[in-house]
C-alpha cells in the first residue's frame, strides 16, 4: 500500500499518494518559477492552484474515492499544460510577431454565468452576451422591449437571476468568456482582464435586491419543490391505483366500459401498460428532481436516469404503435338499414324503455338465474361516466303512404369496408310496441364482446297524418329534426302532446293557442 501525504492547495486539503505528491510539487515549482518574472505572479499562481484543487475535487467525486494517485495528477497536468510546452508556445509567438496577449480569448466552450463585474443590475444580460457572443447592450435592449411588450421580461429576468449562478472564481469568469482553464488561459486572463464597471447607487441597490431575491428565491424554490413532491407523489399513487383498477375489473368484462371498449383484446394489456409508463416516468422524474431541490439530495445516478429515459422512450414507441393500430380501425365506414312495419293507432305514446337487454353471454357473465328473475325486469337508469357516447337518435316524420313504419339505420366504422359492415351488424337495438305504446331503448348494445367502432343507430318513425302523439320527457334528448323542448308549457308535465299534420309534426298546445287568438 502506497504512502499518502496531505497538501493544502487552493484552501483545500487533498490526500495524495507519495509519487503523485512529488510529481505535483515539481509541477507547481515549475509554474511558480516561470511566472516569477510577471507582475501578477502571485495572483496567477493562486488561480492555477485553485483550478487544480477544483479538478482534484471533481475527480474524487466522480470516482468516489479519497486519495489522488499519479494517474490523476498526470491527467490534470495534461489539461493544464506543461510549463515547457507553454514556454515553447511563447517563443513561437514572439518569433512570429503575434504576441500572446493579442490572442482571442473566446475560442473555447462557454458556460453561462452572471457577470456582476460589468452588471447594471444582476449581470444577467452581460452573462448572456458572453454566452451568445453578442454585445451586452443588445441583450439589454431586448430585455427592455420584452418588458414593454407584455411584461413577461420581468418574470423571465427574475427567474434567470435566481437560476443562473454568479461568476465568482477566476475559473468561472474564464469559462464564461470561453477561455480554457490552463496555463495559457490564466496568463491571458490577467493580461486581458474584464474591466470592472463602476457601480452607482442604482446598481448597488439592485445588487442588494439581488442578494435578497437570491436568498428568498431559493427558499421559495424549495417550497415549490416540496409542493411538487407532495402533489407528484399523489399523482403517482393515483396512477398505480388506476392501473390496478383497470386490471382489477378485467373479469367484470372491461370491454363494456368506454373508452376501454375501443382497445382490441389482443393488445389491451400491452397498450395500457405502455400508456402507464408514458405518464409515470415523467412524473417520477419530476418528483425525484424536486426531492433533490427541496432536501439538497444527491443527483440521480446517470445509469438510473438513462435507464428511465430508455424505458420512457420504449413506452412512447409502443403507445404510438398501438394508437396507430386503433386509429386504423376507424378508417372506413359502412351502414345498412331495415324497416319494421308497425300497427297504427289513433294515439301513440312514445317513451324511453330503461329495461336492460341481456344476451345469453350476458346472463352467464352476470350469473342471472332465469328462474329467480322470471317475471322481473332489470333496469339501467341514467348514464354513467364510462358508458359509450350516445349512439341513438330518433326522427319523427310524416308517412307518405299512410303506413306506420320504423326505419333502423345501423352504421359503424372499421379498418376495411367489410370489417365496418361486420361491426354494424354485431350490435343490438331493442325496440318494442305494446299496443299504442312505443318503447325505445336509450342506446344500442355491442354483441360478442365487440369493440367500440362508433356504432350508431338512426331511427326514423314514419307516422300517418292525423295521429296524436304523447311524447315522454325522457325521450326529448334523443329526438332530432324538431324543437321538442318548446312544447312543454308546464315543465312538471311528464308528456307533451303532438299531432302529425300535412305540414309535419305540430305541438297541440301551440295549435290551441293559435285558434284562441283567432
Amino acid at each position: 500500500m502506497k504512502k499518502t501525504l496531505n497538501i493544502n492547495i487552493g484552501n483545500s486539503i487533498i490526500h495524495l499518494e507519495e509519487d503523485a505528491y512529488e510529481t505535483l510539487t515539481v509541477y507547481l515549482n515549475e509554474v511558480k518559477h516561470h511566472f516569477a518574472k510577471n507582475a501578477d505572479d502571485f495572483e496567477i499562481v493562486t488561480d492555477i492552484e485553485n483550478r487544480i484543487a477544483e479538478m482534484f475535487g471533481e475527480l474524487l467525486t466522480q470516482q468516489q474515492k479519497q486519495v489522488i494517485d499519479i494517474q490523476d495528477v498526470q491527467s490534470v497536468i495534461a489539461q493544464m499544460g506543461s510549463v515547457k510546452d507553454f514556454e515553447n508556445s511563447e517563443e513561437q509567438d514572439e518569433m512570429s510577431g503575434n504576441p500572446q496577449q493579442a490572442m482571442p480569448p473566446h475560442d473555447g466552450i462557454k458556460k453561462l454565468f452572471r457577470d456582476t463585474d460589468q452588471a447594471m443590475i444582476a449581470g444577467v444580460c452581460v452573462g448572456l452576451g458572453h454566452y451568445l457572443n453578442i454585445e451586452a447592450r443588445w441583450v439589454r435592449l431586448a430585455a427592455l422591449l420584452s418588458i414593454f411588450m407584455g411584461g413577461s421580461g420581468i418574470l423571465i429576468y427574475l427567474i434567470m437571476w435566481i437560476v443562473i449562478p454568479k461568476a465568482e472564481s477566476k475559473s468561472d469568469k474564464m469559462a464564461m468568456r470561453g477561455e480554457e482553464a490552463n496555463l495559457r488561459g490564466f496568463m491571458n486572463s490577467h493580461q486581458n482582464p474584464l474591466v470592472k464597471q463602476s457601480r452607482g447607487f442604482l446598481a448597488e441597490f439592485f445588487e442588494f435586491l439581488g442578494n435578497f431575491i437570491n436568498g428568498t428565491g431559493k427558499a421559495a424554490l424549495k417550497l415549490v419543490a416540496t409542493a411538487i413532491v407532495i402533489f407528484g407523489s399523489f399523482l403517482l399513487l393515483m396512477l398505480i391505483i388506476s392501473l390496478a383498477g383497470v386490471f382489477g375489473v378485467w373479469d367484470a368484462d372491461v370491454y363494456s366500459y368506454f373508452p376501454f371498449s375501443i382497445i382490441n383484446e389482443a393488445y389491451f394489456s400491452k397498450m395500457i401498460l405502455a400508456v402507464f409508463v408514458v405518464f409515470l416516468i415523467p412524473i417520477l422524474a419530476l418528483v425525484l428532481f424536486s426531492i433533490r431541490v427541496a432536501f439538497n439530495g444527491k443527483p440521480i445516478h446517470k445509469t438510473v436516469s438513462f435507464g428511465l429515459l430508455v424505458i420512457w422512450l420504449a413506452g412512447v414507441a409502443v403507445s404510438v404503435f398501438y394508437i396507430a393500430k386503433v386509429s386504423a380501425e376507424f378508417k372506413e365506414s359502412a351502414e345498412f338499414a331495415q324497416v319494421k312495419e308497425l300497427v297504427p293507432h289513433q294515439t301513440l305514446v312514445l317513451s324511453v324503455d330503461k329495461t336492460r337487454f341481456f344476451t345469453k353471454e350476458d346472463s352467464l357473465n352476470y350469473k342471472i338465474d332465469p328462474i329467480k328473475y322470471k317475471g322481473r325486469r332489470i333496469l339501467k337508469d341514467g348514464r354513467g361516466p364510462m358508458d359509450q357516447p350516445r349512439n341513438m337518435n330518433l326522427r319523427l316524420e310524416k308517412s307518405e303512404n299512410g303506413k306506420m313504419t320504423l326505419s333502423e339505420n345501423y352504421s359503424a366504422m372499421g379498418k376495411t369496408f367489410e370489417m365496418a359492415l361486420k361491426n354494424a351488424q354485431n350490435i343490438h337495438y331493442d325496440f318494442q310496441q305494446r299496443d299504442s305504446v312505443l318503447n325505445f331503448s336509450s342506446g344500442l348494445q355491442l354483441l360478442k364482446k365487440a369493440n367500440y367502432r362508433a356504432q350508431e343507430v338512426q331511427l326514423v318513425l314514419n307516422i300517418p297524418v292525423g295521429t296524436h302523439l304523447k311524447i315522454n320527457r325522457n325521450l326529448r334528448e334523443y329526438l332530432t329534426g324538431h324543437n321538442y323542448w318548446d312544447c312543454y308549457a308546464d315543465d312538471s308535465k311528464e308528456f307533451s302532446e303532438w299531432v302529425m299534420t300535412e305540414n309535419g309534426l305540430e305541438c297541440l298546445s301551440e295549435r290551441i293557442d293559435d285558434h284562441s287568438d283567432e
